[in-house]
């Protein structure tokens, strides 16, 4: 199982229009083999990037996807985006897990640690 993190610096005013992007596109992931989860987040404090999280059952799995024609249709749409939208290059983290654990029973139920 792997997580490939992207980090995208995104000017504060392109942020919408850089949303409505990503939620577009999303979608092109999700029927391909391998694929296991997606999360989008937004940075909470500036100068934080937005962080494209997603998982995958196997390295190659991720690789196929950045070769496929859903791949190049979805980034495609990056160029619809106003100019000076990123304010530096992306930077992808791939990382390999090696310790997973589940929820706590008392995740969900209010508990306080």
């Amino acid at each position: 199982m792997i997580l490939v993190a992207n980090r995208i610096h995104v000017a504060d005013a392109h942020r919408d229009a850089f949303e409505s992007m990503l939620e577009t596109r999303v979608a092109l992931v999700d029927s391909m083999p391998g694929f296991v989860a997606i999360h989008l987040l937004r940075p909470t404090a500036a100068g934080q990037p937005y962080v494209i999280l997603t998982q995958w059952r196997s390295r190659s799995s991720f690789e196929a996807w950045t070769h496929s024609e859903e791949f190049r249709r979805g980034h495609a749409r990056i160029g619809t985006l106003p100019a000076g939208t990123f304010t530096q290059h992306p930077h992808l983290e791939i990382h390999e897990v090696f310790h997973s654990a589940p929820p706590s029973e008392a995740a969900g139920h209010g508990a306080s640690a």
